[in-house]
Order: structure tokens, then sequence, then C-alpha cells
């Protein structure tokens, strides 16, 4: 996988982002991308559920964390970012069939930069909030 590439359009965010087994394995989809916000949906099935039926927590957490990954890789000069802290918190419960996660930039720097996510269902039910510190591996 060619991690030094520019991600300057959607198709290609999405080429590159295949190379993201879980993600993409989990059903994850890059609907929205542009520097610094993304916006990935994910149609839930029963792989998603915990033993009581309800979204297993670590869903949502999964989406934030591959939102901002997207978000931080797409455009010119991006460069690459991992995760170095995450906090969620759990709003409530999905009430839909799919979730949405929304991640954008609230401050970028040279070596670190942060990332709000909401996560709501497609009723805009908010599920999960989430915020990310990234760091720059350049």
């Amino acid at each position: 996988m060619d991690t030094t590439m520019e991600l300057a359009t959607l198709d290609q965010a999405r080429a590159f982002f295949q190379g993201d087994r879980f993600a993409a394995g989990s059903g994850m989809i890059i609907e929205d991308a542009a520097p610094n916000r993304s916006r990935i949906r994910l149609v839930l099935a029963d792989r998603h559920k915990n033993a009581v039926g309800g979204v297993m927590g670590g869903v949502p957490l999964t989406m934030a964390d591959f939102a901002c990954a997207v978000a931080s890789h797409y455009g010119p000069g991006a460069g690459q970012w991992v995760s170095a802290d995450a906090h969620v918190s759990f709003l409530n419960a999905c009430r839909g069939r799919e979730l949405i996660a929304e991640a954008t930039c609230l401050k970028r720097g040279k070596k670190l930069a942060w990332y709000e996510v909401l996560i709501r269902d497609e009723l805009d039910t908010p599920v999960a909030k989430a915020t990310f510190t990234m760091c720059s591996r350049v």
C-alpha cells in the first residue's frame, strides 16, 4: 500500500482505505471526504450487535477512528497521521438501521491534530461523540 499518495478525490480515498481491512470488512463506507473532514456510513448487521441486541460499543468507536483517519489523510500535503488518544461518550441507544460518523478537525498543527466525531443513526439520534488527538508520522 502506498502510504505517501495524496488523496484528492473520493474515489482515491475509497481505494486507498480498502487497505484498512478491519473497517472495510466491517462494512464501513466512505460517503464523503474533504480536507480535515469526512463522513462514514455503516449499515448495521447482526455481527455489530452485543449479547443483549444493542450495537456493540466498539462499533461507534471504530467508526470514529476510521472517520478521523480518512479526514486526516485527505487533501494536498495531508501526510500520514495515526490516533494518539481517543475518548468516546455513548449518548443514546441506536434506534435506526445505520450509523453515520462525521469527523471534523478542530485544530491541526505540524505534529498534532484534534478531531471531533459525532456518530448518529439515520433517524438523527445522536449515538456517541468522540474526540481524537492525531499524531503526524512524518
